[in-house]
């Protein structure tokens, strides 16, 4: 949910979040940082980037049995203990890394939502769970809105990911439209590829929609954090929509105006 760009349109720690629960945000945060920068250390080799992973799961195993590398893994293991979150979040976190290492192409829309499930969903489910929420339909519509933010990043990053040779588009639905695997290298943009985002930029809308029935279930505070970053997604939607669906090209991001408007929309209901 936040573990691109470097949470960039999504940030986790805000002041609307409790200030007890404000350093554990910030460790579940830091551990996917970190995650986050191995997977994509520099022009390090796919084999060296993996071995790091690796290490770095094993760090995780460790803390779990009470073995800390450094006072980071006593941290983690104290929230992970402390609000009883699942350690499974954790390692699919770290599964979803390792996948971005070694794919780069998605044959169907159901592989993209598997790796959403892992880079993405269990991060919403790590905060609930620190809210004390666990009940499965909110997880379901947490999922939704962490899917819908990890669509919109792909999607606002494509310019940044066909330089790392990543395309998290389907092929299939490619194919539907008429798109050129070499459209994206080449930058090509055309009326197949505007059609082919639009489909993507809708289908994404819908599931921000369903996610929109877990705010009713959240704590204000918690309500207003998880309704800010929405609006976020939103809008970088509708910023792909205004520049005719040319991500090849362009990369929208929100501005201070954007930042501001939604913090007002989020304030006055």
């Amino acid at each position: 949910m936040f573990t691109n760009s470097h949470y960039e349109n999504f940030p986790v720690i805000s002041f609307f979040l409790p200030k007890e629960l404000r350093e554990h945000i910030a460790v579940v945060y830091q551990f996917a940082r970190q995650a986050d920068d191995i997977a994509d250390e520099g022009d390090g080799s796919v084999e060296c980037r993996m071995k790091n992973l690796e290490l770095y799961e094993i760090h995780l195993r460790n803390c779990l049995d009470e073995i800390y590398e450094n006072d980071f893994w006593y941290a983690l293991h104290n929230t992970i203990l402390e609000y009883k979150l699942t350690p499974k979040y954790f390692f699919d976190l770290l599964s979803a890394f390792k996948q971005d290492i070694s794919k780069t192409r998605y044959k169907s829309f159901d592989e993209v939502l598997n790796y959403c499930e892992r880079s993405a969903n269990p991060v919403g489910r790590i905060v609930l769970e620190l809210f004390n929420i666990r009940d499965e339909e909110s997880f379901q519509y947490s999922d939704a809105i962490c899917t819908a933010l990890q669509l919109t990043n792909f999607y606002q990053d494509v310019s940044v990911d066909i330089e790392k040779d990543r395309i998290y588009i389907p092929i299939d639905e490619m194919d539907k439209f008429g798109v050129k695997l070499n459209q994206f290298e080449l930058k090509q943009n055309n009326t197949n590829f505007e059609q082919l985002l639009k489909f993507q930029v809708d289908r994404t809308k819908e599931y921000f929609s369903i996610g929109r029935n877990l705010f009713p279930r959240l704590p204000g505070k918690l309500e207003k954090q998880i309704k800010a970053t929405v609006l976020g997604g939103e809008k970088i939607l509708e910023k792909i929509e205004m520049i005719n669906y040319n991500v090849l090209n362009y990369r929208p991001k929100l501005s201070k105006i954007d930042y501001m408007n939604i913090l007002l929309r989020v304030l006055i209901k």
